[in-house]
């Protein structure tokens, strides 16, 4: 079993940064796709980044050239890079470890961009 821990959240303008950070404990993370979700207010939960446990990144079309996705397996660790932040990238984001039918999930941290 993971358990997840978010931080790194807050409030900027637009146009600022964040780094978010997960923290995991339990074992096997390097083996699990770590993945970066979000839900905004009155929307559904969004994936917005993922990194498998051999490095392959994949980005939502949106957040594509501002956001980078990282990993340090000696660490357990996961980040979110998130650079240009624009108003709609405002909600909480989760972090997610997911290894074949196993699921993770943190319990999140806001990011609020003011314009």
């Amino acid at each position: 079993q993971v358990q997840l821990v978010e931080s790194g959240g807050g409030l900027v303008q637009a146009g600022g940064s964040l780094r978010l950070s997960c923290a995991a404990s339990g074992s096997g993370f390097s083996a699990y796709t770590m993945g970066w979700f979000r839900q905004a207010p009155g929307k559904q939960r969004e994936l917005v980044a993922s990194i498998t446990s051999l490095g392959s990144r994949n980005y939502v079309d949106s957040v594509k050239g501002r956001f980078t996705i990282s990993r340090d397996n000696a660490k357990k660790m996961q980040y979110l890079q998130m650079n240009s932040l624009k108003p709609e990238d405002t909600a909480v984001y989760y972090c997610n470890a997911a290894l074949l039918l196993y699921g993770y999930w943190g319990r999140g941290t806001q990011v609020i961009v003011s314009s």
